[in-house]
């Protein structure tokens, strides 16, 4: 990558940063919308990395990433840049929604177009700003409303650049997650940018863990891609297992749900799950589990409608390797741990 960028036609020069606001369009009350970037440039050059937070509106978690990854003064010692991106959906962020205004998803309107709906134009710039000076990305995701993730990782593993830094994230599981038309991961890869697209928590709501574990995680990935020296003090060595699937399970009847196990969890094939109730009790209907493997996504919701979401079970050839490193992993990003951000690296 050449060592001058130019960002929505301002220039960051190797060794400066900036904060830029890249044009969208004008509101109908007359005033800009723009999207906020937070560019760093190296004195040295290497890789380009875009790191994009609310891609959906209500996503958070990935907007405080970025607020704390950007604060980090090891980045004084980076090579190639930093493209930060902390809300890609401007829109649906300041309505509290995943959607833009015309409820269509914003991650499925990519490679966008500049003559095309609000969402296709806004898709458009992020392609021609953003990731046109990438040459790497990640995406930071979270559960949807009244969902959470487990702490993971979906890319598509079958590159292996790709998945040489989906490992090196640090995510206690890997998804071999199938492209979707016109989502980022699918319009990046017609790019040939290697994408890794972490999911952890719930929507509108700060969770310490998967924050902390995604300013890790993005870190190790710039240590993985030589973008920053090596950290002083080793962390969590242990490697991240591969699902060979996911499934959903899904309400049976609809009724007030009492779920019986949590983010994480072991369960196996005909394991109780949860009970679907009426609001009196008089009639229960147990949840059972058809799979054995690893809970990676729940609703928060106990009111189900029949046939929605309740626990999202990821399936492994051996599920008790996949434990240890979960517990390994909390153990590591645990709210408590006075060492755990980064912020006093240099």
């Amino acid at each position: 990558m050449t060592d001058h960028l130019q960002i929505a036609g301002i220039g960051i020069e190797p060794g400066r940063r900036a904060s830029i606001q890249i044009p969208v369009a004008r509101r109908y009350t007359a005033n800009e919308v723009h999207l906020p970037a937070h560019v760093i440039n190296g004195l040295e050059p290497g890789p380009n990395l875009f790191v994009s937070g609310a891609l959906h509106g209500d996503e958070i978690n990935g907007t405080e990433i970025v607020r704390r990854l950007v604060r980090l003064p090891v980045l004084k010692r980076l090579r190639g840049a930093l493209i930060a991106i902390p809300i890609v959906n401007v829109y649906g962020f300041v309505a509290q929604s995943r959607y833009l205004p015309d409820r269509r998803d914003l991650n499925r309107s990519f490679p966008g177009s500049p003559a095309g709906s609000l969402a296709a134009r806004l898709a458009h710039i992020f392609m021609t700003e953003v990731v046109a000076h990438s040459t790497h990305g990640i995406d930071l995701h979270t559960g949807a409303i009244h969902r959470s993730n487990l702490p993971q990782i979906r890319a598509c593993l079958d590159d292996p650049e790709t998945e040489r830094l989906a490992r090196a994230f640090g995510a206690p599981v890997l998804i071999d997650a199938p492209l979707r038309d016109g989502s980022l991961r699918a319009a990046v890869q017609e790019q040939a940018v290697p994408l890794l697209v972490y999911e952890a928590g719930e929507a509108l709501r700060f969770d310490e863990v998967a924050i902390r574990a995604g300013v890790n995680g993005v870190l190790s990935v710039m240590r993985a891609l030589e973008m920053l020296p090596p950290a002083k003090t080793a962390r969590r060595s242990g490697d991240p297992f591969v699902a060979h699937g996911s499934h959903w399970v899904r309400a049976p009847v609809s009724g007030i749900l009492n779920a019986r196990v949590r983010l994480g969890a072991r369960v196996d094939e005909g394991d109780l799950l949860g009970e679907v109730s009426d609001p009196l009790g008089d009639a229960v209907v147990e949840v059972r589990s058809p799979y054995t493997g690893v809970v990676i996504g729940r609703t928060n919701l106990p009111l189900v409608n029949e046939g929605d979401a309740l626990l999202h079970v990821a399936v492994f050839q051996r599920v008790e390797p996949v434990l240890r490193e979960l517990e390994a992993f909390h153990e590591d990003v645990r709210p408590d741990d006075p060492d755990f951000h980064e912020t006093n690296v240099t």
